[in-house]
C-alpha cells in the first residue's frame, strides 16, 4: 500500500505497526524519510509541534527500529536521527488479526495514509503558481471510473506499479537541476452503487 522507494524497504508486521500507528509518528518517519536526518528541535520546528513531542515520539519510532542515531551529524549534546529504511510495505492481513488493538493500528495507518496523500495534494495546489511554469503543466488530478472484477483490479494496479518503477533513477546529472521529487499517489477502490 504504501510507496516502495529504492533502498532497504521494512515490512510493518503487528508489533512494528503498534510502534507507528500515530500521526505524529508518520509525520515525523517520512520527514527523515524525504528531508534527511534531523534534530528532535528541527523536527518540533518543521512540524508545528513541541521538542518534547517529538523527542518522545522519536525515541517510540526508535524502540520499533524505525528510525536510528545519525552520529556524524551531531556536535557536542545534539542527537540527530535517521530513517533506518526508505520504504514501507503494508500485508493487508493485519486488517483480519486477531487482536482488535492490531486491527485499530492497521485501520489508522490506513487512514493517515490517506490524510497524508490528500494533505501533499493540497499544498500542492495552494502553492502551484510559486512553481516554475514547466512544472504548473507537468502534474495530475484525474480519476476514471472503470467496470473490474477483482482479479482485473489486482492487473491494472501491478501494471501502474510496474510503470512507476520504470521512472525510478532516471534522472541524470544533467538533469538534477531541473528535477524535484513527485509524489505519484495511485487509488484504486470499487465504489459503492445503488
Amino acid at each position: 500500500m504504501e510507496e516502495q522507494p529504492d533502498g532497504l524497504v521494512r515490512n510493518l508486521d503487528a508489533r512494528s505497526l503498534r510502534g507507528l500507528a500515530h500521526p505524529l509518528r508518520m509525520r515525523l518517519l517520512d520527514a527523515l524519510r524525504f528531508d534527511g536526518p534531523a534534530t528532535a528541535s528541527q523536527l518540533a520546528a518543521k512540524l508545528g509541534e513541541s521538542s518534547g513531542a517529538t523527542s518522545y515520539h522519536l525515541r517510540q519510532l526508535a524502540a520499533h527500529g524505525f528510525i536510528k542515531d545519525a552520529p556524524e551529524h551531531g556536535k557536542g549534546r545534539e542527537r540527530w536521527w535517521q530513517a533506518a529504511s526508505q520504504g514501507l510495505t503494508f500485508d493487508e492481513s493485519l486488517l483480519n488479526h486477531s487482536s482488535p488493538e492490531v486491527r485499530g493500528a492497521a485501520e489508522m495507518y490506513l487512514h493517515e495514509v490517506a490524510h497524508t496523500q490528500a494533505r501533499d495534494l493540497t499544498t500542492w495546489l495552494g502553492d502551484r503558481s510559486t512553481w516554475p511554469d514547466e512544472w504548473s503543466r507537468a502534474w495530475d488530478m484525474s480519476s476514471a471510473t472503470l467496470r473490474l472484477t477483482p482479479g482485473l483490479a489486482l492487473e491494472l494496479i501491478e501494471k501502474m506499479h510496474a510503470l512507476i518503477d520504470e521512472y525510478r533513477d532516471r534522472i541524470t546529472d544533467e538533469d538534477e537541476g531541473d528535477s524535484s521529487r513527485v509524489r505519484v499517489h495511485t487509488h484504486a477502490f470499487p465504489l459503492t452503487t445503488e
